[in-house]
């Protein structure tokens, strides 16, 4: 399934005539799907149905949808004379002159230039529901691959950042060893300096008890297991944004965790370098429907 971001954009017009129909959507991240629409009063009606589109089509962002119907200058408008006016002013005219029989009779210059008696033709409701239908279903489709174009960036970003986080894990697993050695030669010295009567197997006992809580091959497993499943999510597709979110928390916890145990500066550069691709990497998640 494809991955989609929360960010996209397209707009389209559709000439009716004697105007132009103007539909535009532009999407950010939110953490629910929220629509917003901007209309002229005219396609006031046609908000309801739009929403239910829409809302079947996406499934999270902040979402703008702006619809027009601007004149079409281009177009030359066609006129219709409103008879039933006209006939009011015939029967008027009429009653007039019977009172004022030296009264001038209208002309037909006068009748076309009365308020009202010649109007551009209208477009009926139901013609333009059609139209306007007809015309998101190619703007969304626009809309919807421009997320998902960005969708498979963020995608590729997210496996480049998971790939480094694997690299600095293998660094660690040969230092672990190295590491405890070292560090527990230097406190069974210390021990031996702070109590010159402790014996050789107490010291044992409490090195080996501190050797079992700096031990990080437990984090660097589930580090392992964690990026493993960010790999797998990616590999599905579909709404992955949530489940990546919790993902880098527990990245996070794990990075941290190791960053505390850790008894050698080297390792302790490498939980910082993997907090850092874990954060780079929850800032693009957020972007993810």
């Amino acid at each position: 399934m494809t991955i989609h971001s929360m960010t996209g954009y397209a707009a389209l017009d559709r000439d009716l005539g004697h105007a132009n129909l103007h539909l535009e959507l532009k999407s950010v991240n939110g953490r629910f799907l929220d629509l917003n629409f901007r209309h002229s009063e005219e396609l006031r009606f046609l908000e309801m149905p739009l929403r239910e589109k829409l809302t079947a089509a996406i499934g999270r962002g902040k979402l703008d949808c702006r619809l027009y119907l601007q004149p079409n200058n281009a177009a030359v408008p066609q006129l219709a004379p409103n008879f039933q006016l006209v006939n009011q002013l015939v029967g008027l005219e009429a009653e007039i002159r019977a009172v004022l029989t030296a009264a001038a009779p209208l002309s037909v210059a006068e009748v076309l230039r009365w308020p009202g008696v010649l109007a551009a033709e209208a477009i009926d409701a139901e013609r333009l529901q059609a139209e306007c239908f007809a015309l998101l279903d190619k703007v969304l489709g626009e809309f919807l691959a421009s997320r998902a174009r960005e969708g498979a960036r963020l995608a590729d970003v997210l496996r480049e950042r998971a790939a480094r986080m694997r690299a600095e894990i293998a660094k660690v697993e040969p230092m672990v060893p190295a590491a405890i050695a070292g560090y527990t030669e230097r406190l069974a010295t210390k021990l031996r300096e702070a109590v010159a009567n402790l014996d050789e197997d107490r010291i044992r006992q409490e090195i080996g008890v501190f050797a079992a809580k700096i031990d990080v091959a437990e984090e660097l497993a589930r580090l392992v297991a964690h990026l493993d499943e960010v790999e797998r999510v990616l590999a599905k597709g579909g709404a992955v944004g949530k489940r990546l979110d919790f993902l880098m928390q527990e990245l996070n916890r794990e990075a941290n965790t190791l960053a505390s145990k850790s008894v050698s500066a080297p390792v302790t550069a490498i939980a910082l370098e993997l907090k850092l691709l874990i954060e780079q990497m929850r800032e693009q998640v957020q972007n993810l429907e």
